[in-house]
């Protein structure tokens, strides 16, 4: 399978964005791309970095969004992962990945689970925790788990999805750094980041694929300076070997191909499902054991 990455920025405005990432997705598919993955938010700012109710209004041309993305995935004739602002209704929004087909249709949406609430990162203002579960989504290239940039940092619902029967990790993400902080920590950030993806790829056996913006965007409220956002989107075999890594500023799309019956290789070489001792796991479903 041949899979896109493609890392952007933010351009000012959501036609001149949306513009810039269909003229990525048409260069990913003249290279043979089968699937491309988009980052989180693709379309605006990252809105989060205040509480503001008007940013609500972004939301408003979800169903136009579906429509558009929607020819986009079969103009391209490719599978095609967005990251979407959904109203559900009236003061219930979710973060939504909306997977589609290549002839356009729409293979199945996932809402993203874990929300934050820190500085620059306020989501649970916005979004309502998702009810969808952590189910793969079923494609004519395979089934595919897609989980939202903070899922990224929880190894159960990478081995969720790898138990019921994922073929590859997917993590949109909108993830960067504060100016303020300093270069030893911006890289044990970046490192942890990494380095937690690369275990859930090694602990069930599965590629993953992270995609990022890059960018600094500015924080409208005036609280903090803002954001800027680390890139580095990449793709790790199942032991964790890195095949594709981006730097931290360029927009980009990158295609990789890889051999998805190594996946089913390295789980007989290193057999980690087989050997879980699932009789002594029912404690997990604790907050934490006291």
């Amino acid at each position: 399978m041949k899979i896109a990455l493609i890392q952007q920025k933010f351009h000012q405005n959501k036609q001149a964005t949306i513009e810039n990432t269909c003229e990525l997705i048409k260069k990913s598919a003249e290279e043979g791309a089968e699937l491309v993955c988009l980052c989180e938010l693709h379309q605006s700012e990252y809105f989060c970095q205040s509480e503001n109710v008007d940013f609500f209004d972004l939301a408003n041309d979800y169903e136009k969004d579906l429509e558009f993305w929607s020819k986009v995935a079969k103009e391209n004739n490719i599978v095609l992962i967005t990251s979407l602002f959904e109203k559900r209704s009236a003061g219930l929004y979710h973060n939504t990945a909306v997977v589609f087909e290549k002839d356009g249709s729409i293979a199945g949406k996932y809402r993203k689970m874990h929300i934050p609430d820190d500085p620059c990162f306020y989501e649970k203002f916005y979004f309502t925790p998702g009810d969808l579960g952590f189910e793969p989504i079923n494609t004519s290239i395979g089934k595919l788990g897609v989980l939202i940039c903070w899922d990224q940092w929880y190894p159960e619902a990478a081995r969720l999805m790898a138990l019921k029967g994922a073929q590859i990790l997917i993590y949109p993400t909108a993830i960067g750094w504060f100016n303020k902080d300093s270069i030893e920590e911006k890289q044990r950030q970046l490192d942890a980041w990494i380095g937690i993806q690369k275990g859930h790829a090694i602990a069930n056996g599965l590629y993953v694929v992270s995609i990022n913006r890059v960018g600094f965007e500015k924080d409208k409220s005036g609280v903090e300076e803002g954001i800027n956002f680390w890139g580095n989107s990449f793709i790790v075999g199942p032991q964790g070997e890195e095949l594709f890594r981006a730097d931290d500023t360029s927009e980009l799309y990158k295609v990789v191909e890889i051999d998805q019956k190594r996946s089913e290789n390295v789980r007989r070489w290193w057999p980690f499902l087989r050997d879980r001792r699932i009789e002594y796991f029912n404690e997990l479903n604790k907050r934490f054991i006291d």
